[in-house]
């Protein structure tokens, strides 16, 4: 009996303990779960970015790119997500076929681009290179027509000021409407200091970039997002010198790019995101964009990224009221190109290969194109021994498919035009020249030509002859080239010792339309 009795108070212990633990646990598991509901949360934000826009069409005989499909996949992104924004890593005012139409005697310069970007719904954008390409006064009135909003960090006015309504930085603050929970976000903007034009002045990007960071810290940012238009060295050289930036998305480069810089040893990662400061840039004239879902844990402080790039192509269909103000644009800058001699639409030949214009193609080796200009120029200038131009008059960085070529389609690819000038030049001049359009290579200073070659041994040839020093050549050239203004070719100009100007020979342009036609 006593032994049962023991048994008995041992059995009712053991409950009490076990109860006692299933309490400890259940208050445990409540504990947490207020923690994590006091505390946690996330957030998401989805990001759409763009970089390199000179378009508003397709490219690609229609096959890719084309803001009016970009606008139908914002909106597919808006409705699964109302916090969406659209950004620009940089170049939208030029350079532009379409931008260099005169309409009342002025050049569109990029109001078509602004217009388009408007009808997207743009958020951000920061400043490429090509901004600059425009007066100052067409500058200050993109700025003032743009509905979204320009951040720039190291750009200002000759006194050192930000351009109007142009902040250095910002905060942008979202709220997720399900948790009610917020997320600060720091934005800045960081452009190359590439086109030094009299009424801009550029600051160190990386001494920049530290400052508004430590500005932005204040604030008490959760991330900070560096828009940015430079080369992908220094986005990476940015991602060292400041890693509390959290993110950059880029530009400048023309095709898309994914990097991610790796933690210094002993740095902690978020759980589960990748290490690193990823660098974005998608594709030139929206062949491509980025899609970014941002996931921010306000209980962790831990920000995941999952990028994904996005063809853009026909299998999206155009975003109606964006396609309209579109197709405005291009009558009226068609009608500007009828009015000064051109006839846009005009078939000049049906081609039966695909013409490379790409820009990492046309300053890096010569292709069927630039071959097509070179020869053209040749046969406008009696006499002419060789062909020289730079690479960089080329602008359309696209694929020119078989098939019907249109007097636009030679506008796109050189929009800018130029004239045709009958030169004569000693060897000497001419060899240092041709060393430097080499040294060039990758930049718009690369010289295309024709009649030109190198031997083995790498030295020149002109008609398939050494070039001689002493000589004197008669070359068809462009007009912009014998300037002094392209890269590392100051010495090349008209003003040159020995240099003499023997004529001109037309528009560029319609030089290569002649000799589409056989003419």
């Amino acid at each position: 009996m006593k032994r049962q009795r023991n048994w008995a108070r041992r059995l009712s212990a053991i409950a009490l303990v076990a109860s006692v633990l299933v309490g400890i646990v259940l208050v445990v598991s409540l504990l947490a779960n207020f923690a994590q509901a006091s505390l946690g949360g996330e957030v998401r934000i989805t990001v759409l970015q763009l970089n390199d826009i000179y378009e508003i069409t397709p490219v690609e005989g229609g096959a890719r790119g084309g803001l009016a499909r970009v606008a139908t996949l914002r909106k597919r992104l808006l409705e699964d997500n109302p916090n969406t924004y659209t950004i620009l890593g940089g170049d939208a005012f030029s350079p532009s076929a379409l931008g260099t139409a005169k309409v009342n005697g002025e050049r569109l310069a990029g109001q078509q681009m602004v217009a388009v970007m408007n009808a997207v719904g743009f958020d951000y954008a920061t400043f490429g290179n090509h901004e600059f390409d425009l007066s100052e006064a067409q500058f200050l009135k993109r700025l003032q027509e743009s509905e979204f909003q320009w951040i720039s960090s190291n750009v200002t006015d000759v006194a050192g000021k930000p351009f109007p309504n142009v902040p250095r930085s910002q905060i942008l603050t979202v709220r997720d409407a399900e948790s009610g929970k917020r997320v600060r976000v720091g934005l800045l903007g960081l452009t190359i200091d590439s086109n030094k034009v009299d009424y801009v002045r550029y600051q160190d990007p990386f001494e920049t970039a530290k400052a508004i960071v430590q500005e932005l810290m204040q604030q008490r940012p959760d991330f900070i997002i560096a828009m940015t238009h430079l080369t992908i060295d220094e986005d990476r050289q940015l991602a060292a010198a400041v890693p509390e930036i959290d993110l950059i998305l880029g530009g400048h480069e023309h095709e898309n790019i994914q990097q991610w810089r790796l933690e210094e040893p002993g740095v902690p990662s978020c759980p589960a995101a990748s290490s690193g400061t990823p660098i974005f840039k998608a594709d030139a004239n929206a062949r491509t964009v980025y899609v970014y879902d941002l996931i921010y844990n306000t209980g962790t402080d831990c920000l995941q990224v999952r990028p994904r790039l996005e063809p853009i192509t026909a299998a999206i269909p155009d975003d109606p009221a964006t396609a309209k103000v579109v197709d405005e644009w291009v009558e009226r800058g068609f009608q500007g190109f009828r009015d000064n001699g051109f006839q846009p639409e005009a078939v000049v030949a049906t081609t039966t290969e695909t013409l490379d214009g790409l820009e990492s193609s046309v300053r890096n080796q010569p292709t069927n194109l630039t071959d097509l200009i070179a020869q053209a120029m040749l046969a406008e200038v009696e006499g002419a021994q060789l062909a020289l131009f730079n690479g960089g008059m080329i602008r359309i960085d696209d694929h020119l498919p078989p098939g019907k070529l249109s007097q636009y389609d030679i506008i796109r690819i050189m929009p800018f035009g130029g004239t045709i000038l009958s030169v004569e030049m000693p060897g000497e001049l001419l060899q240092r020249a041709l060393n430097q359009g080499l040294a060039n290579r990758g930049g718009g200073g690369y010289l295309q030509t024709a009649n030109v070659s190198q031997n083995e041994t790498g030295n020149w040839l002109i008609q398939g002859k050494p070039l001689a020093v002493d000589a004197m050549y008669r070359v068809a050239i462009n007009d912009f080239l014998v300037s002094g203004q392209e890269q590392g070719l100051g010495f090349f100009s008209l003003d040159a010792p020995g240099v003499k100007k023997l004529g001109e020979a037309g528009d560029i342009r319609f030089a290569v339309i002649r000799a589409l036609q056989g003419q």
